[in-house]
């Protein structure tokens, strides 16, 4: 089988299109598959945070499926960089600049995107739904309404307001000063709402701490459930853009492009908040080809990477020169 090992701001996958295997694999199958080629130090090469698994959707007017299987086995409901490496996957194969991928939670349209720098591949997502409601996030707070926004929760004994968000998977986010966002902080806060014995979020959560840089700039640094400190993560930008907007509107703007930095690099985020009807993001950057894998489907399922074809792509070095012009800006 070939793999392609793919990233959108660093935030890694190894990526695979079922339906070029010569087998259905199980469900159990496909979850061991991630655990082992995933791995960071016994995996298949550097590891990856997930596999992106794609198939055939049964969806009108739907192009194809994405699914998104975390590096420890879990299933996260979307992935925005994820999804920009599928969009792109799919365009080449099916020669279409703009279509519709399924997700767990909803069909989001993509498209193909002018490129950030020479290079680099740029592709554009529709991070959707939104929610605040606390059942939609899995959340348990002792307060009376059905939401958190920019508030502190008792249960962690800390002075940090936080927001709570699914778009659609859940995140719970933070605006911190230079020196909290660079420390262990988050990943405390992380490890523990993702320990089941947690009382708020019982099922986990995505955790980031957001830092404002200037009108339409923001850093965000994310803790991301099923895989930890990450490069990178797409849902956590695009709710944090979102978050920026409702609680910082003087700085951060409703339907206007925003730059969003983080660990491996920058994408642009466009937030459409409105009263009257449901708030979307486009989340647009990198889908980075890095390389192509091959290798026997047994032998990944057995975590034996004795035998396998790697070819690169020259791309990651367009993409290391574009994230040189950002640090030198």
């Amino acid at each position: 089988m070939q793999l392609i090992k793919v990233h959108g701001s660093e935030n890694d996958f190894y990526m695979l299109d079922a339906t070029k295997l010569n087998r259905q694999l199980t469900e159990d199958e496909i979850k061991q598959l991630a655990i082992n080629i995933c791995n960071r130090k016994s995996g298949l090469g550097d590891g990856a945070d997930g596999l992106l698994w794609i198939n055939k959707s049964e969806h009108n007017n739907v192009i194809g499926k994405m699914r998104v299987i975390n590096s420890d086995g879990s299933e996260a409901s979307m992935c925005g960089n994820g999804l920009r490496c599928v969009a792109r996957y799919l365009a080449e194969t099916n020669h279409q600049q703009s279509f519709t991928v399924e997700t767990m939670e909803a069909d989001l349209p993509v498209a193909k995107m002018p490129s950030l720098a020479a290079g680099v591949e740029t592709y554009q997502a529709h991070i959707a739904p939104v929610s605040f409601a606390a059942k939609d996030l899995g959340m348990h707070v002792n307060n009376e309404a059905d939401t958190l926004i920019d508030q502190s929760i008792a249960e962690l004994d800390t002075d940090l307001k936080f927001t709570a968000v699914a778009v659609p998977n859940p995140h719970l986010i933070a605006f911190v000063d230079e020196e909290t966002i660079n420390g262990d902080y988050l990943g405390e806060l992380g490890r523990y709402l993702n320990n089941k014995t947690n009382p708020v979020f019982p099922d986990g959560v995505n955790v980031s701490f957001v830092r404002i840089l200037g009108k339409n700039q923001i850093f965000v640094r994310t803790f991301e459930r099923g895989v930890g400190y990450t490069n990178a993560c797409g849902t956590a930008m695009s709710a944090s853009s979102l978050v920026s907007v409702l609680l910082h509107s003087d700085q951060v703007s409703n339907n206007t492009n925003i730059s969003v930095c983080n660990p491996g690099g920058m994408v642009n985020t466009v937030v459409h908040h409105s009263v009257s009807e449901d708030d979307y993001i486009d989340l647009i950057g990198n889908a980075t080809f890095v390389r192509t894998v091959e290798i026997n489907l047994e032998d990944a399922l057995t975590s034996n990477f004795e035998h396998v074809t790697i070819n690169e792509t020259n791309e990651q070095a367009a993409y290391e020169q574009f994230i040189q012009t950002l640090q030198t800006a």
